[in-house]
């Protein structure tokens, strides 16, 4: 008999609301752990009904199905491996984010969530009540305690399970993916170690959900606050780990040391997963998108390549009068290079038919913006009509910073189902193309080497809808331009304060008009995967229609 503790973490993928499929993913797993004669098997925070819910937590029916559910796995529990389990539970008509311990066809509340996150991404006390509810469990003379996701961000709850007697601590999580997310995860986890004298186990949860990709990264501290186990971000595992029981440490701490990839990457792999996990949890396997010659799109084909594979990606070009011959070239040369499919319909027709139907409504009125703008709505027009006979989800192509000034037609190329780069500024979005064309990693369904043409890595950005039109005519140059978005959005900056960092004032302000103005067309626009503090979404909310500005 293993007098060592055996603990499998499953850092694994589950769709929220399909309490059917994930059921079949705890009890596969629990049927591996327990021919592995694991002691315990640890999901992470929530993970059979999926994380976040939302309001379909309230849903009485939902709620009787998560208690059958609940008594389904508890019943298959009959091995010697202890099963715990996230989920929401419902007693008395509150409800608590709770961790489940399952063993003997029984299923016991261990652990209640008591730190309630409110801010940014998450509205946990719109639907949880607070709980300090917190038992420890005691195997082969190993007493562990279990701080919900949250609770190990603060002291107090580790000091009182310490204080219960804890010999280790399992943290379940449900932590999205955000920029440098990881060493904050660290610096809290180490701290908590250190405090208390206790090794901690980190376990996050996978995958993608809407906006948000849960980027795993699982690891384990020792009781020193030393970083001995890292596993990788963005993989389903299920690895394995021995405490031994006279002081709990790792024992086989060499095969589970994985080195964490630089930002580049990360922010690529989880745009990756986020959008493939939004498509085929939503019931497609396949993207259209509308390739302009441009950098945006560009990216976008890359990325649907990468995780989707080139058969499952058709790239549609749309030439008007005013497309340069070098961007159907660079659309071609980059098409040649993913290996894609790829189809040409000019509107240059449907445009001049619209144009002469509309003449005596505008007799009299200049060409503006809103001939460019019937352009564009053309484009999202046939690209959704592609998307609806075809059954292929359309990918919309806005960066984070054409959507913050509103640098985008609403109804034209904001059309799509989901929007992979939303969360990238231009500046870090050619950064991004030029990893990728330096870089390819072992899961990527795309080709190596430099998929994105040089020339469209060099050119000047344009949306093509009048004569020698280009980004620039409108807007400050990109640099100039995120770097003030990120001031005013990602910083919250005073006016005052950009315009000391050397920026003009009337600069300043107009952009701050455009980020305002545009509030009505982010509230409208296709979902994107969350990157950094104050992505577009539920990150940064603000009314649809307000008049406050920034008088300096």
């Amino acid at each position: 008999m293993n007098k060592n503790l055996k603990i499998m973490l499953a850092q694994l993928n589950p769709i929220v609301g399909d309490l059917e499929k994930n059921s079949k993913i705890i009890l596969e797993t629990y049927k591996k752990a327990s021919k592995n004669k694991v002691d315990i098997l640890a999901f992470p925070e929530m993970f059979l009904s999926g994380y976040q819910i939302q309001d379909l937590v309230f849903s009485p029916a939902f709620q009787t199905d998560l208690e059958k559910y609940i008594r389904f796995i508890g019943k298959h529990c009959v091995n010697n491996t202890y099963l715990l389990l996230g989920s929401p539970v419902v007693e008395k008509k509150q409800i608590f984010n709770a961790y489940l311990l399952l063993k003997d066809g029984e299923a016991n509340i261990i652990s209640k969530k008591y730190h309630l996150p409110n801010n940014t991404l998450f509205d946990e006390k719109r639907y949880f009540s607070q709980s300090d509810h917190k038992e420890l469990l005691e195997i082969k003379g190993i007493k562990i305690g279990f701080p919900i996701c949250e609770d190990i961000w603060y002291d107090d709850i580790s000091k009182i399970l310490k204080k219960k007697g804890a010999d280790l601590l399992i943290s379940p999580n449900g932590s999205p993916y955000e920029r440098n997310k990881l060493k904050k995860r660290h610096n809290e986890v180490f701290k908590r170690s250190r405090e208390n004298n206790i090794p901690v186990i980190y376990l996050n949860l996978i995958g993608g959900q809407d906006d948000q990709v849960f980027d795993g990264g699982s690891f384990v501290v020792d009781n020193n606050g030393n970083l001995i186990t890292q596993f990788p971000q963005f993989e389903q595992i299920t690895p394995i780990l021995e405490f031994e029981n006279k002081e709990p440490f790792i024992k086989n701490t060499h095969d589970n040391n994985f080195n964490i990839k630089n930002d580049l990457s990360q922010d690529y792999r989880a745009i990756s997963e986020g959008t493939k996990d939004y498509i085929i949890k939503s019931g497609f396997n396949k993207v259209i998108i509308g390739l302009s010659g441009g950098i945006d799109s560009a990216l976008v084909a890359t990325i649907a390549v990468d995780i989707l594979g080139k058969n499952n990606v058709s790239c549609v070009k749309l030439p008007s009068d005013y497309t340069s011959k070098l961007s159907l070239i660079d659309a071609d040369q980059l098409v040649y290079n993913l290996e894609c499919k790829v189809e040409t319909i000019s509107i240059s027709k449907i445009y001049s038919l619209i144009k002469q139907t509309l003449l005596p409504s505008f007799r009299g009125k200049k060409e503006n913006e809103t001939e460019e703008n019937i352009q564009s709505r053309i484009r999202g027009l046939l690209l959704m009509a592609l998307s609806n006979k075809y059954g292929s989800m359309l990918l919309t192509t806005g960066n984070k910073s054409e959507i913050a000034v509103g640098y985008s037609t609403i109804y034209g190329d904001m059309c799509g189902g989901y929007n992979p780069i939303k969360d990238l500024y231009k500046t870090r979005l050619y950064s991004i193309c030029k990893w990728r064309n330096s870089n390819h990693e072992a899961w990527m369904k795309g080709p190596k080497g430099s998929v994105i043409p040089k020339s469209i890595l060099e050119k000047s950005p344009t949306a093509e809808l009048r004569p020698n039109q280009t980004d620039q005519d409108s807007l400050p140059p990109y640099e100039v331009l995120d770097s003030i978005l990120e001031s005013l959005i990602e910083n919250d900056m005073p006016i005052s304060e950009i315009v000391k960092k050397g920026y003009d004032y009337n600069i300043v302000k107009k952009i701050e008009k455009l980020v305002y103005q545009s509030e009505y067309k982010r509230f409208q626009s296709a979902p994107g995967v969350h990157l950094t503090k104050k992505s577009f979404q539920l990150s940064r909310r603000y009314p649809i229609v307000q008049n406050w500005r920034d008088k300096l």
